[in-house]
């Protein structure tokens, strides 16, 4: 009977190390190629690992919550003859051939190519067109081209080797809450847990940890002053980048406070039409537009300093990131070619943006290639801040609070929707004409939306 090690992969980033985050088999569960045995950490991304394996499950090489290298054996699975033989009809049945990176029925490590490089790994890398996923074990096979149903009952292999069922929104709850899913009672049908029972366990008596997004949580046991949490996943990563941008470009950031009535009076215009009835419209949007287009005065904003070549890049095209607080953490997923957009296809991004980062799926070809960055600091009632331009950029923009308050009026004194944009820019790049000139021309945008036909 062989053996086979599956090693952690670099799925796609550079990565170099990663947390198993749960393990969605178990020693002695039997598995076909491509089926999902794990949830890995990456570099601000929780992504779904396949099996480039088929056979039975022999050992767990790595426990939930460790943080391993690359290339870390972390499963064993073994594959009989008899067991090797029911796998690959059973591929040639149920998966086309393009879904997966090996030929169906292929036990063992992928072939190296012509020039020597490693195959992508199996769910990764350029897909074909109509492909199906292959279904989780335990899962009922969907119809061709249907995803899983998205209350599948998943059962994370715990500490001590029960199984807990549970539907992943619990699952993610647990985790966030540091509750150990072997340990709750569950009250669900057929062993099933809640929600409930995992909040009902969660406020008893338990120890402090960490949550998704590596803050300490406040369940201290009595008598305890301190919490040393591990510095790892998204606030690892997020630390890194900042310092790193910090102190490697000059900022200077720029504040403007302007009346931005007309803008909120024409989101609530908006939200009204029918032609955006199927997408959420926010001041958002106008601050995106309004950004898309006060770049065309000012391309040095939306460019980047290579240091190897001592050369600035302009480019010529926008991948608008959107900083994002998920129960994770801080994540800056990007809309791409966002100035080609039509003002309902932003919003309709921005939505589907927003949806999969709360969801803690973004994924991180999401995240690459940004070329300038809003955030967002207004939802948490924020005025303005100083925000740091993220990694590759030049340029980042906070979005204060829009509040009612007193302002002039020509002679008079009328309450108006006032905010405020702080600019954060690489001075190596932008010099403080350029960036003044944008900033006034984005307040421009949304002080009066019909200047917007000017640009």
């Amino acid at each position: 009977m062989a053996v086979n090690e599956f090693k952690l992969p670099d799925v796609g980033e550079g990565l170099t190390e990663a947390e198993i985050v749960t393990w969605l088999v178990k020693e002695g569960d039997t598995i076909k190629v491509n089926d999902i045995i794990c949830e890995i950490e990456t570099a601000k991304s929780l992504v779904e690992l396949p099996s480039p394996y088929a056979g039975t499950v022999s050992k767990l090489m790595v426990a939930q919550g460790e943080m391993v290298p690359v290339g870390t054996p972390i499963i064993a699975v073994s594959s009989g003859a008899a067991v090797e033989e029911a796998m690959v009809d059973e591929a040639k049945v149920e998966t086309p051939a393009a879904d997966l990176a090996v030929e169906p029925g292929m036990i063992g490590s992928p072939a190296p190519l012509a020039d020597g490089a490693t195959p992508t790994l199996v769910g990764y890398g350029p897909r074909t067109a109509g492909t199906v996923r292959r279904a989780r074990k335990g899962a009922a096979v969907p119809a061709i081209a249907a995803p899983p149903a998205p209350a599948e009952v998943v059962a994370p292999t715990t500490s001590n080797g029960a199984k807990a069922l549970a539907k992943p929104p619990v699952r993610k709850l647990a985790k966030d809450l540091g509750v150990d899913l072997a340990l709750v009672t569950p009250s669900g049908p057929g062993g099933t847990i809640s929600r409930t029972d995992v909040e009902a366990y969660a406020s008893g008596p338990v120890e402090s940890g960490e949550d998704a997004a590596g803050s300490v949580t406040t369940r201290a046991p009595a008598g305890q002053r301190e919490t040393r949490v591990p510095i790892k996943g998204v606030r690892k990563m997020t630390a890194q980048a900042m310092v790193s941008s910090a102190f490697t470009a000059p900022h200077v950031t720029e504040w403007v406070t302007f009346d931005a009535t007309k803008s909120v009076r024409l989101v609530s215009r908006l939200r009204e039409d029918k032609a955006f009835a199927d997408v959420r419209v926010s001041p958002l949007l106008l601050v995106a537009r309004a950004v898309c287009l006060a770049g065309r005065r000012t391309p040095e904003i939306n460019s980047t300093w290579d240091e190897a070549t001592q050369e600035i890049v302009l480019k010529h095209y926008v991948n608008l990131g959107i900083a994002a607080a998920t129960p994770r953490g801080l994540v800056v997923p990007n809309i791409k070619d966002a100035d080609a957009m039509s003002a309902h296809e932003l919003a309709r991004a921005l939505g589907e943006l927003t949806a999969v980062a709360r969801s803690g799926k973004t994924q991180p070809a999401d995240m690459a290639g940004g070329t300038f960055t809003i955030t967002n600091v207004g939802v948490f009632g924020i005025d303005a801040g100083t925000p740091i331009i993220n990694p590759g950029e030049s340029a980042i923009l906070a979005v204060g609070a829009i509040r009612k308050q007193p302002w002039v009026v020509g002679k008079k004194i009328r309450p108006r929707w006032v905010t405020t944009l702080a600019l954060s820019f690489d001075h190596r790049v932008i010099d403080g004409q350029q960036g003044s000139q944008f900033l006034a021309d984005v307040a421009a945008i949304l002080e009066s939306p019909g200047k917007a036909l000017l640009f």
